[in-house]
């Protein structure tokens, strides 16, 4: 099994990667579909399905379907070109695409929210059409947005190629036992084991040490960002940006004497909130695994850097890999969607890779840091996803600020042992994919249960 750095932290546009990043993707992949296509096409249509029609407003789903089709991509998006682009085509009922000339879509008729006919293979599913002159549909794909922004086709998906499949590696682990017995025989760490799997793939140093460094520039960017700014969220839940004014209260604080030494907590949760606000405004982000848990592992890092006596920037690299082997480990085993298994996939595996990174960077052996992933997950088992009004910002904001404080609190329980431990990753992992299986509906990302229909939400 072999999951990419680059698979994981992937740069894009809030406010979720399976709900806004994932459909773009979607749509992108349509129009590459179309243009190898030999027919002449004369319009689009759509369809979204599950969790992508319950909370597709909140979560703008439509919204990135639309430039999806126009031919936006999360990894270049351009928000005021994205407004302009949104205001012609819903002016216009028209849509043009490179390659493929001008095309009809009018957004009201042709994209439909479908309440009632869930799709067998995921619980994001959507389908897209491409018509002929008479408007009979005469291409049609059925994708699904299956966490993180990783999109495949119903074909992919029975087949298993959602896998990522390909070249061999050095270290192929497909569990947290494997990734052990390899450590443990090579007497490598988890990260450079890791990054010799990338170099295998990648074939480039140099490009890898960019990417890996690019990865962290964006995040801490939007730490800054978040941190920067002032405000009330969209959406219509009316909720006030927090970061900001807390930042400036704990820089005020500094100088005090009397600070309770548990104002560290506070530093690590503002720098998660600062994501997540940048996340629910629509800005750039980096799926850590997913948008909606996007804050917990930037945080964590910017808390090493910042408060940790002896960090070095030189680290960043081996946090990012070893975070992204744990997260890995999840999705293949188990799950990193919420419509999927809940907050418990989002949070619970953004707090695991986060505490394995910061557990790796502290000088953590190979044991430890899977002790400090499986802490973290442990105690996210069974969390919901009941976000109020389908937006990503109740109670998800604050989720993340307590998914990083878990995951540091991990990493400092398993670093005073000495790696041994009662409850295996891999059974915690299991354990995760079971509970997410087992879960209501409703409490799926769906907005149909928990918080969701238990606070005013208007």
């Amino acid at each position: 099994m072999f999951l990419s750095v680059f698979d994981m932290f992937k740069v894009g546009v809030g406010p979720s990667s399976s709900h806004t990043m994932g459909p773009m993707v979607a749509a992108a992949r349509f129009l590459d579909l179309m243009r190898a296509s030999p027919f002449e096409f004369h319009g689009l249509r759509g369809s979204l399905h599950g969790s992508l029609a319950f909370t597709g407003v909140g979560h703008a789903t439509d919204r990135a379907t639309i430039l999806g089709l126009a031919g936006f991509t999360p990894d270049t998006y351009d928000a005021e070109a994205a407004e302009a682009a949104l205001a012609e085509i819903r002016a216009t009922g028209r849509v043009s695409p490179d390659g493929l000339g001008t095309l009809g879509f009018a957004p009201a008729e042709d994209l439909v929210f479908d309440y009632d006919r869930p799709l067998p293979g995921h619980a994001n599913g959507m389908i897209l059409m491409a018509t002929d002159a008479q408007g009979d549909v005469i291409l049609q794909e059925t994708y699904y947005s299956i966490g993180g922004g990783f999109v495949v086709t119903e074909k992919e998906l029975a087949e298993g190629r959602d896998r990522n499949e390909g070249p061999p590696v050095p270290f192929p682990f497909e569990t947290a036992e494997q990734m052990l017995r390899m450590a443990r025989e090579s007497g490598k760490s988890i990260a450079q084991m890791k990054r010799e799997n990338e170099i295998a793939r990648g074939g480039c140093a140099k490009a890898f040490a960019t990417g890996t460094a690019r990865i962290w520039e964006v995040m801490n960017a939007c730490i800054e960002r978040g941190l920067a700014a002032d405000g009330v969220l969209p959406g219509g839940l009316k909720v006030k940006r927090r970061a900001g004014a807390i930042h400036r209260a704990l820089h005020a604080e500094r100088g005090m004497n009397l600070n309770a030494p548990h104002t560290v907590n506070d530093w690590i949760s503002v720098y998660a909130m600062a994501v997540n606000e940048e996340n629910a405004a629509g800005g750039q982000v980096v799926t850590a695994p997913t948008n909606g848990a996007a804050g917990v592992l930037p945080a964590v890092l910017r808390y090493y850097l910042d408060h940790v006596p002896g960090a070095s920037d030189s680290h960043v690299e081996d946090f990012l890999l070893t975070a992204a082997a744990i997260g890995g480990l999840i999705k293949y085993n188990a799950s990193i969607s919420g419509a999927e298994a809940g907050c418990q996939a989002e949070v619970g595996s953004a707090s695991a890779m986060a505490a394995a990174g910061l557990c790796a960077v502290m000088g953590g052996t190979p044991e430890q840091v899977e002790n400090a992933a499986e802490i973290a997950l442990e105690h996210h088992l069974g969390m919901t996803c009941d976000p109020v009004k389908g937006l990503v910002q109740v109670p998800c904001i604050e989720r993340n600020a307590l998914g990083a404080v878990k995951a540091v609190s991990a990493a400092s329980l398993a670093l005073r042992g000495t790696g041994d431990h009662f409850v295996p990753l891999d059974a915690c992992i299991e354990t995760m994919r079971q509970t997410g299986h087992d879960m209501h509906e409703k409490y799926k990302e769906t907005s149909l249960g928990g918080l969701a229909v238990n606070v005013p939400n208007c």
